[in-house]
C-alpha cells in the first residue's frame, strides 16, 4: 500500500514552499511576498538573472531558463539528492507530522527495525569506549600510523572490539536487551557447539556502517592479528543489513555530491576515510565484495557518472574488468561510469599521503570512460597480425556491446570502437581499406602484403582505360548486390544470425551501406522491435533510400518479407556472386600490374579462369528441378501445377480438357 493521498496533500498544505526553497536561494527584489510571488536565481543551473519563480499559494515552482518544475517534495528530492520517501520524512519532520505506516505489517517491521537500530547504537557506543582502553593501545597506534587522529576517529565513529568472545554480549545483556535482539543485529552469533553466544568481532578496529538515513546497520572490522583468517570482516546479512545493497559512507557522500562534489567509489573503509578527510567528501565503498548491480543503481541515484577509483595493481584492473560486465546491461544515457586507476602499488590513502589532495585531484582528472576499459581488456597483451585475429576482436566487442539495451548508446559505443580500431590498426590511408570507399575513389595499396579479404578493394590502382572501365562496371554491380544482401536482412531479420559471417567479410563501397552493415552487426535479429531499433541506429533516411531502389523493390526476398527460405536462398546466391566479382577484380588488378612488365599466357589463363568462375557464380544457384509434361498444344507445362488444376476442377464437378 502507498501513503494515504490525504497525508501527502496535507503535508503540501502545511509546508511553505517559499521556506523550503528559501534555504537554498536568495530572493530577488522583484518578489512580492504579500502575493506569495517569489523570484530568485535558479538553484539548478548557473544564471545571473532571476528566472526561478515560486508560487507559494499554489505550491509550485518553475524555472523559465532550464524549465525545472515541481512542488516542495520534488525540490527536496532534487536539492538534497534523496528519494521520494526520504523527502516525505524530511518535510514531515519539519511540519511536525508523523508519517503513517503504509500497511499493518510495515508498521511492525518498521518498529522492529527501529529497535534493532537502537541496539546497534549501543554497540557503537561500546566499541567507541573500548578504543580508549588499554586493551586498544595497539589499535590506537595503528590509527596514528595511518594518520587518523582523534578528529577523524570521532567523525567516522571508529571503535574497537576487545579480543574477548563475551565482552559485547555481556555488555548488551547488561543493558537489558533480549538475547534474540542481540543475535538479530549480527554482532553476536549462536555457538554451533551449544555453548553461550559469542562475539562475532574480536580484536578488531571497528567501522560502523550506516544507511542513507544515518542508521547504523552493521560493522566492518579490521583485524589487529596479522595471522587472522580475514583481514577485514563485515557483519552478516540481517534484517537491517543487505551487503550487496549498501554503501559505506552513503549518506555523507550523497550530501557532498548534492553540493557539487564528485562521487568517488573506492575499495575500502580506509580509502574512503582518507579521501573524505582530504576534502573528497563524496566517497563511498562497496562492503567487501565486488560492486553489485544494486550498488551501481544506488551510485547512479547519487550521481549520473561515478568515478571508480581502484588500486593500480593487477587486482584493481581485474576489478575494473568485472565491473564492466556488471555495468554494460545497465548503462543508459544518464547512467555512466568513469575509471581512475591509481599508480601501481598505491591506493587513494597512499597517494594522498605521498602527494597530498592535489596529487589525488590530478589522478581523478585522468579518469577514463568505460569504453576505454572495455577496449583495454579486449586488446591488452594481444597481437592482431592476421585477418582472423582482427575479426575475432571485432566479434568479441560486438558481443559485449550487444548487452547495452539503449540503441542510441549502443550506436555511440559502436562508433567509438570503430575509432579505436582505426587508431590501433592505422589510418585508412596507410593500413586498412577505407570502409567509406566509393567507386569515385582510388584504391590505395594495402600495407604489409598478404591476401585481402574478399570484400576488400584491389591493392593496386588501375592504370589503363580498359581496366578502369571494367572496374567501374564491376563496382556498380557489386554495389547493387550489396544492397540486395542488406535489404534481404532488413526485410527478414530472422536470417541475420546466419548472415553474420557474410556481413563481417563485406567491405561495403557505399558509405550508407557501410553504416547499415555496422548497425546490423550490432543488432539481434530476434528482437520484436528490430526495425525501430535499426532506424534509431542508422536513421530512417538510409533505410528508405535502400528499400526504394528499383532493383530492391522487385527483389523476391524483399517482396516476400519474412520468408526465411527465400531470404536464405537469396543470401546464398548473392554471397557467391559477390565473392566471384571481388575475385575477378583482384585478378584484373594484379594482371594489370604484371602487364606493365611482360604479358604471357599465364596472365591470359588467369583472366579466363576468373571469367569462368564469375560466369558460374552468376547462374542460379539452384538447378531447375521442375518436372514438365507436354500439353495437347505441344507446350511444356509444370506437372505439379497441372495436377493442382485438375484437382480444383474435379472439386467443382468439371472434367478437365487435356
Amino acid at each position: 500500500m502507498s501513503l494515504p493521498p490525504n497525508f501527502i496533500e496535507e503535508l503540501r498544505t502545511r509546508v511553505s514552499l517559499s521556506q523550503v526553497v528559501g534555504r537554498k536561494v536568495v530572493w530577488s527584489k522583484k518578489s512580492n511576498r504579500a502575493k506569495g510571488d517569489w523570484w530568485a536565481s535558479c538553484p539548478f543551473h548557473q544564471e545571473k538573472s532571476a528566472s526561478f519563480h515560486v508560487d507559494d499559494r499554489k505550491g509550485f515552482y518553475y524555472c523559465f531558463g532550464c524549465h525545472a518544475k515541481g512542488d516542495a517534495l520534488t525540490f527536496v528530492q532534487e536539492t538534497e539528492n534523496v528519494g521520494f520517501m526520504e523527502a516525505v520524512e524530511i518535510l514531515a519532520r519539519e511540519a511536525g507530522m508523523p508519517v503513517p505506516a503504509r500497511d499493518p505489517q510495515a508498521a511492525k517491521k518498521a518498529d522492529r527495525r527501529t529497535q534493532l537500530a537502537e541496539v546497534m547504537e549501543e554497540v557503537v557506543k561500546f566499541y567507541r569506549m573500548q578504543l580508549k582502553t588499554g586493551a586498544a593501545q595497539e589499535a590506537r597506534a595503528y590509527l596514528d600510523r595511518r594518520g587518523l587522529g582523534m578528529k577523524g576517529q570521532d567523525r567516522f565513529e571508529i571503535g574497537f572490539a576487545p579480543n574477548d568472545s563475551q565482552a559485547t554480549w555481556n555488555h548488551l545483556k547488561g543493558k537489558g536487551i533480549p538475547d534474540e535482539m542481540i543475535i538479530a543485529t549480527g554482532v553476536c552469533a549462536e555457538s554451533d557447539r551449544g555453548g553461550s553466544p559469542y562475539d562475532r568481532f574480536r580484536g578488531r578496529i571497528m567501522f560502523p556502517i550506516r544507511d542513507a538515513r544515518g542508521r547504523c546497520i552493521s560493522f566492518g572490522g579490521r583485524a589487529m592479528d596479522p595471522n587472522a583468517r580475514a583481514k577485514y570482516l563485515n557483519g552478516p546479512e540481517t534484517e537491517l543489513f543487505d551487503k550487496g545493497g549498501s554503501l559505506y559512507n552513503h549518506g555523507p557522500a550523497r550530501e557532498a555530491v548534492g553540493r557539487g562534489q564528485t562521487l568517488i567509489v573506492a575499495e575500502g573503509y580506509m580509502d574512503v576515510i582518507a579521501l573524505a578527510l582530504a576534502g573528497f567528501e563524496g566517497a563511498v565503498a562497496p562492503l567487501g565484495t565486488a560492486i553489485t548491480p544494486e550498488q551501481l543503481q544506488l551510485m547512479w541515484r547519487i550521481s549520473p557518472e561515478p568515478v571508480i577509483a581502484l588500486d593500480g595493481d593487477k587486482a584493481g584492473v581485474r576489478a575494473a574488468y568485472r565491473l564492466v560486465d556488471v555495468a554494460l546491461p545497465l548503462l543508459e544515457a544518464d547512467k555512466a561510469l568513469r575509471f581512475c586507476l591509481m599508480p601501481e602499488g598505491q591506493d587513494p590513502d597512499d597517494l594522498i599521503k605521498a602527494k597530498g589532495p592535489e596529487g589525488m585531484a590530478d589522478i581523478l582528472g585522468t579518469a577514463m570512460p568505460l569504453i576505454d576499459i572495455l577496449w583495454r581488456r579486449a586488446t591488452e597483451d594481444q597481437v592482431f597480425d592476421s585477418p582472423e585475429r582482427k575479426a575475432g576482436l571485432d566479434k568479441r566487442l560486438r558481443e559485449e556491446i550487444k548487452q547495452i539495451r539503449s540503441p542510441d548508446l549502443r550506436s555511440h559505443y559502436g562508433h567509438a570502437i570503430k575509432d579505436l580500431r582505426a587508431t590501433l590498426f592505422g589510418t585508412a590511408a596507410t593500413a586498412e581499406p577505407s570502409r567509406e570507399w566509393t567507386p569515385r575513389q582510388n584504391w590505395q595499396p594495402r600495407q604489409g602484403g598478404g591476401r585481402r579479404p574478399w570484400g576488400a578493394p584491389p591493392s593496386k590502382p588501375l592504370g589503363t582505360t580498359l581496366t578502369s572501365a571494367l572496374v567501374q562496371d564491376e563496382n556498380f554491380e557489386i554495389s547493387l548486390r550489396e544492397a540486395v544482401v542488406l535489404a534481404t536482412i532488413v526485410s527478414t531479420p530472422m536470417v541475420l544470425e546466419e548472415a553474420m559471417d557474410l556481413l563481417e567479410a563485406m567491405e561495403c563501397q557505399s558509405q550508407d551501406h557501410n553504416i547499415l552493415r555496422g548497425a546490423l552487426l550490432m543488432m539481434n535479429g530476434r528482437s520484436n522491435a528490430f526495425r525501430s531499433e535499426l532506424e534509431a541506429l542508422v536513421g530512417g533516411e538510409i533505410l528508405e533510400n535502400l528499400l526504394r531502389q528499383n532493383h530492391i523493390v522487385i527483389c523476391p526476398s524483399v517482396r516476400r518479407a519474412g520468408d526465411l527460405d527465400t531470404a536464405k536462398l537469396t543470401l546464398k546466391e548473392e554471397t557467391a556472386k559477390l565473392k566471384a566479382a571481388h575475385g575477378r577484380l583482384a585478378e584484373i588488378a594484379e594482371a594489370t600490374e604484371e602487364l606493365t612488365d611482360a604479358a604471357d599466357e599465364a596472365i591470359t589463363y588467369r583472366l579466363g579462369q576468373a571469367a569462368l568462375a564469375f560466369d558460374r557464380a552468376t547462374r542460379a544457384q539452384q538447378e531447375d528441378t521442375t518436372e514438365y509434361e507436354k500439353a495437347d498444344n505441344g507446350m511444356r507445362v509444370d506437372r505439379k501445377e497441372r495436377e493442382a488444376l485438375h484437382g480444383l476442377l474435379a472439386n467443382l464437378g468439371k472434367t478437365p480438357k487435356h
